[in-house]
C-alpha cells in the first residue's frame, strides 16, 4: 500500500522496519508485564506518555503493590530504562523491588501533571538526564 506525505514524496506503509516487527499497537502494551533482572514480575504497564510535538514515548506507567487492585500505586518509568525481552514477553527493568517502594508515585486514580519539576524528580531519581 503506498502512501503520500504533505510534501509529495511516495512512503511505503508496509515497509519493514529494522529488522522484524518492531512496532506495536498502543493497547497491547497496556497490561503488559514489567520484570526486574532477576525475573521477579514487578507489575504491569498501565499506559504510557507521548510527547505531544515529536510523537516519542516518554514514560510508562507501571502499576506495583496493593492486592487485588486495591492499594496499588502508579509508578512513571522513563522510557529508557525499560527494554523489551521476547522470551519474557514483557519488559525488563534494572530495579530491584525496594528500589521501586522509594520511587515517585502516585494513586491510581491520581491524574498526575507532568510538568518540568515533576520531569526532573522522576528522572533524577532514575540517573537520568532531563530532556529538553
Amino acid at each position: 500500500m503506498n502512501m503520500t506525505s504533505n510534501d509529495g514524496d511516495t512512503a511505503y506503509a508496509d515497509q519493514n522496519i529494522g529488522s522484524g516487527n518492531n512496532l506495536i499497537e498502543s493497547d497491547r502494551v497496556e497490561g503488559t508485564a514489567v520484570y526486574n533482572r532477576q525475573g521477579d514480575r514487578l507489575g504491569t504497564v498501565r499506559r504510557f506518555l507521548v510527547e505531544k510535538q515529536s510523537g516519542k514515548a516518554r514514560y510508562a506507567e507501571m502499576v506495583f503493590g496493593g492486592f487485588l487492585g486495591i492499594g496499588e500505586d502508579v509508578h512513571p518509568l522513563p522510557w529508557d530504562v525499560l527494554t523489551y525481552d521476547v522470551d519474557k514477553n514483557g519488559y525488563v527493568v534494572d530495579l530491584t523491588k525496594e528500589q521501586l517502594e522509594g520511587a515517585p508515585r502516585y494513586g491510581m486514580h491520581e491524574d498526575r501533571q507532568f510538568d518540568d519539576a515533576y520531569d526532573r524528580e522522576v528522572r533524577g531519581y532514575y540517573g537520568l538526564p532531563v530532556l529538553v
